[in-house]
């Protein structure tokens, strides 16, 4: 029999989710009156970047709760509530490891490091510098990235650096810096506090940033004049507080957000004077086509005439449109309903354009917010530039201007950069199942899990030499890795994340790591020696030393943080960038003068978008575009996958905690109940599952969160690891996958 939506949603997971509506889960205090002292840091998890304070008794992590000086004002969620017992996992790996017939057994430091530098040596000297790669995380500290980022891209001269963020947040770079000339958001968390009307699209903030979600709730509950408009093919617990929940079909969003930008203008509710002096339009070539032109592009894209494509009645998208042109303060939140798609640019692109048209940007409470998935993707791998195609503060590989600024600030000769950007994820990948990337480092991620059509690059990873620098031993990846460097995890070293905001926070060391775990810091510092990079390339003795240098480097850019000093780090809990003193407070928003310190006090101008020649932000002109996959009569349904509440990524971490464990033990399908009956599956069925990559069977869940035609997935579960089903096509400007729509096939099993 099909459940109803109450009963579907009893669990812990749906406890954090409706914090706001009064039901406990989220924890502002830890049993304290056995902690000896706390330790400041920031949250595990998602990138909401919560501050916490770490309960230590003997030596030992006893409790976290949340830090009252931080933007989470003492809340977390349930994860970051339990994140103790994650660290004394009884699967942590504590000495090195090194693959002898074919099973991982403890070695030395010594034999470990050098095994793993002769084959780095081995790979330069038989293939060149791209014979070798580099893939990272979200997770790892910011020192630990740019430290890795440092040593290939100087040491080594291989761009073939690359990382997770790549799978999540490479659409949100890309729309941030096409529209705006430089990354990362131009708000912050304030914001929610000032808006009148919330847009979240392409997210369920309340399963996977459930703090933020608690924020926005109570904004609402605080003044009933705020409006929340939810755009989201599945009815989440995050769409039960909204005024308007568009379910949208999966993947024709783009004609809804032309659509409201057609009734905004068409309406006069657009601020002329506004986009008339900071705005240009341009179309897909790049050109400036002006307002006008841009006008007579969205002809194609009235309510009547998108409702059936786009699955929304036209009166929701005008009254969407209505909600967020008329409201006093708007703020947009999405993540990876726009980010993972072959068109998430342009997707990224047309939400800032609603906010470009209708001025709605760069005062309290208006701003589009992309909302990221990691703890330090935005801090620690896009600020730094640990991507293949980008050098540190916003530089990009294929300029030499860019290139010889680092090459001065690194000291090296000029011009010895590598001048060719590296291979995207999903070409060193496919790269590695060509045998031409022989030897592949990898710190604190899980690709054997984590990327899509995953069974596709197994083979290559088994042909690769892969060094893991990896905490826990049941990471799927392990099983392809030839040497498994210990690493210190978490609060066992200090280090920074930067978060959604900007925000850049301390986690500081509160314990000593178990065995002989290093910190990944002193790791990398070793093997980079050992491989043969310049000691004076990596003279660092720990990460105070790599911070002290990339604040440094940082005050030649726009990025500019060299106030945020370690001193200040450990009396404040975070500082927002750019912050180019010691005394300066921070900045809250961006491109506004008298906000933004990268824009004089005498500048003629309020605005001023200074990452474009002429400091004007651009409104593109991005038609709908199908998905690489549509549904036909063979595979009539859309998969999707995502995130439960209680569970984060690969599980590698929130598996470990028996609460959770409990709450969501493994991977399940939802199917409407329309679909359901029509199939006679019943709930606790098995569901067979096939896309054009294979097939997989989960058990059933059936009620009313997905509309008919879609089925959802989430994608924690090690032993039912739903990406050997999705699609590995890439936007071909961000090179970001599209997890999140794929056809399917369902069946009753």
């Amino acid at each position: 029999m099909p459940i109803s939506r109450r009963e579907f949603i009893k669990s812990a997971a749906a406890a954090s989710a409706f914090m706001a509506l009064g039901i406990p889960n989220v924890f502002a205090a830890g049993p304290d009156d056995k902690v000896q002292n706390w330790v400041k840091g920031v949250c595990r998890y998602c990138g909401t970047g919560c501050g916490v304070m770490v309960g230590v008794k003997d030596g030992k992590v006893i409790t976290v709760k949340g830090d009252p000086n931080n933007h989470n004002q003492g809340l977390l969620c349930l994860k970051g509530a339990l994140l103790a017992p994650v660290i004394y996992a009884k699967d942590r790996i504590t000495e090195p490891l090194v693959r002898k017939d074919g099973k991982l057994v403890p070695v030395s430091w010594d034999e470990a490091l050098d095994l793993a530098a002769s084959k780095f040596k081995g790979a330069l000297a038989e293939g060149g510098p791209d014979a070798v790669a580099y893939y990272g995380s979200g997770q790892a500290l910011t020192e630990e990235t740019y430290l890795a980022n440092k040593i290939f891209k100087a040491g080594l001269k291989s761009n073939n650096v690359e990382g997770n963020p790549r799978l999540c947040m490479a659409s949100a770079v890309g729309g941030y810096v096409s529209t705006f000339g430089k990354d990362e958001p131009m708000g912050s968390y304030k914001d929610i506090d000032a808006a009148t009307c919330f847009f979240i699209i392409g997210s369920n903030t309340s399963e996977c940033h459930p703090v933020l979600f608690r924020r926005i709730a109570a904004r609402k509950q605080n003044d009933t004049n705020v409006k929340i408009i939810v755009c989201d093919p599945r009815t989440t617990n995050t769409s039960r507080i909204a005024d308007l929940h568009l379910n949208t079909i999966a993947g024709y969003d783009l004609a809804l957000l032309n659509s409201m930008a057609y009734v905004i203008v068409h309406e006069e509710l657009d601020d002329y004077r506004f986009h008339s002096k900071y705005v240009n339009f341009k179309d897909g070539e790049g050109n400036t086509v002006g307002f006008e032109a841009y006008k007579e592009f969205l002809e194609e894209y009235k309510p009547e005439d998108v409702a059936e494509l786009c699955g929304i009645p036209a009166d929701q998208i005008r009254q969407a449109a209505l909600m967020f042109a008329q409201a006093s303060a708007t703020t947009s939140m999405w993540c990876m309903g726009i980010n993972q798609r072959i068109r998430g640019v342009w997707a990224n692109n047309l939400i800032h354009n609603l906010h470009l048209i209708t001025g709605k940007i760069g005062k309290p409470g208006s701003t589009p917010l992309s909302l990221t998935g990691q703890p330090n993707a935005c801090g620690g791998v896009r600020d730094t530039g640990s991507l293949s195609h980008l050098l540190p503060a916003g530089r990009l590989v294929a300029k030499q201007e860019h290139r010889n600024q680092m090459e001065e600030l690194w000291g090296l000769p000029k011009d010895s950069l590598n001048p060719k950007p590296g291979l995207h994820t999903m070409a060193l990948f496919q790269a590695m199942n060509d045998g031409k990337v022989k030897t592949l480092l990898t710190l604190c991620t899980n690709p054997a899990q984590s990327l899509p059509n995953v069974t596709k690059y197994l083979e290559g990873m088994k042909k690769t030499f892969i060094v893991a620098i990896e905490a826990f031993g049941d990471a799927i990846s392990l099983e392809y890795a030839d040497v498994v460097l210990p690493p210190a995890f978490w609060v066992e070293r200090t280090g920074v994340y930067g978060c959604t905001e900007r925000r850049y926070a301390l986690v500081e060391q509160a314990i000593e790591p178990p065995g002989q775990c290093r910190p990944s810091v002193n790791i990398l510092v070793e093997l980079a020696k050992r491989i043969g990079v310049d000691p004076r390339l990596v003279p660092y003795r720990n990460s105070d030393d790599v911070w002290e240098e990339w604040r440094n480097i940082s005050a030649t850019t726009p990025y500019n943080f060299r106030g945020i000093t370690r001193e200040r780090l450990k009396k404040e809990s975070g500082i927002l960038w750019p912050c180019p003193t010691e005394d300066h407070p921070g900045t809250n928003i961006r491109y506004v003068r008298g906000e933004d310190p990268n824009i004089p006090a005498d500048h003629p101008d309020k605005y001023w978008f200074y990452g474009k020649p002429d400091g004007k932000a651009v409104a593109w002109l991005r038609p709908q575009k199908p998905p690489a996959e549509q549904v036909s009569e063979e595979y009539p349904f859309v998969l999707t996958t995502g995130r439960v509440i209680d569970h984060w990524h690969t599980a590698t971490m929130t598996g470990k905690v028996p609460e959770i464990a409990r709450s969501f033990p493994h991977a399940y399908v939802e199917v409407n109940v329309k679909d359901a009956e029509r199939m006679s599956i019943q709930h606790g069925d098995k569901v067979k599952l096939t896309t054009r990559r294979g097939e997989m069977l989960f058990d059933a869940r059936v009620g009313d969160v997905c509309e008919p035609g879609l089925v959802f997935v989430p994608w924690f579960d090690p032993k039912l690891v739903v990406n050997n089903l999705t699609v590995d096509a890439i936007d071909p400007g961000s090179k970001q996958p599209e997890f999140k729509i794929c056809s399917c096939k369902v069946e009753k099993a």
